[in-house]
């Protein structure tokens, strides 16, 4: 008997309003633990078919504390991926310019698998990532409804529609470089941490389990609501000062 494929529970997505209201009543919104940013420099890259916006919450908090955060520049994450992690890029450099020091990155879903090939390619500018739900062992493990809807992008994209991804990204030239150095050995100097959450409704969260991270930390969260978790926030507290330290990753439940 073949094993059964893991299929994410997508109807716990509709959890994204409560978890937005938790987050503005809890103490790490009014700053609770939270070390200032003093200036450091963070860079927001959302998920597949999202854009800057939908990490406004968190550009704002983050804001609000002490940090220079700066948007990817995406619209809706839909583009070729090699593109993507150019422009990223681009953004990353005039970033470290601004603070005078290395940056971290938060990327969700696909955002955090185009932060790993960015921080691989240059570890002279990213001091850590955190990844909210990133797929960076196998992009195609989400939802079969979400399968649609990239086979859908990809079919439009391979019809020559401009600034989107096509079919030929997951076996084509245009991507080659992006997928040589998705699996490449991660930077030791630069720290890597994986949020995943067991309810995940979009993404099989055993492909968020990347061996080169430093650390996998689970959180109570939805797919989409992990940029509105309570828990990512405690984490985020603790974790970006331990970046600019060059410290370990204190546990979640020491991070409030």
């Amino acid at each position: 008997m073949g094993i059964v494929p893991h299929v994410p529970p997508l109807w716990r997505e509709s959890r994204i309003g409560l978890e937005a209201a938790q987050l503005v009543r809890s103490p790490v919104w009014r700053g609770a633990g939270v070390v200032p940013g003093q200036g450091r420099g963070v860079l927001l890259v959302p998920g597949f078919l999202a854009g800057d916006g939908s990490l406004g919450t968190m550009a704002k908090w983050l804001r609000a504390n002490g940090y220079w955060t700066r948007r990817a520049g995406i619209r809706a994450n839909i583009g070729c991926s090699q593109e993507a992690c150019l422009r990223i890029e681009q953004g990353l450099e005039a970033l470290a310019e601004r603070t005078g020091d290395r940056v971290a990155i938060i990327g969700q879903s696909r955002g955090g698998v185009l932060a790993r090939v960015v921080a691989y390619r240059r570890p002279d500018l990213v001091s850590g990532i955190v990844c909210l739900g990133a797929p960076t062992m196998s992009m195609l493990k989400v939802h079969p409804l979400v399968l649609l809807q990239v086979g859908l992008v990809g079919a439009l994209g391979t019809g020559r529609i401009p600034g989107l991804l096509s079919l030929n990204c997951l076996r084509g030239a245009c991507c080659e470089p992006f997928r040589t150095d998705l699996p490449a050995t991660f930077p030791s100097d630069v720290r890597y941490v994986s949020v995943y959450s067991r309810s995940d409704g979009i993404v099989d969260w055993h492909a968020c389990l990347d061996p080169a991270a430093d650390e996998h930390i689970e959180v109570r969260a939805s797919h989409c609501g992990m940029a509105l978790s309570e828990d990512v926030y405690r984490l985020l507290a603790g974790t970006l000062p331990a970046f600019a330290h060059g410290r370990p990753v204190a546990p979640l439940a020491d991070a409030a």
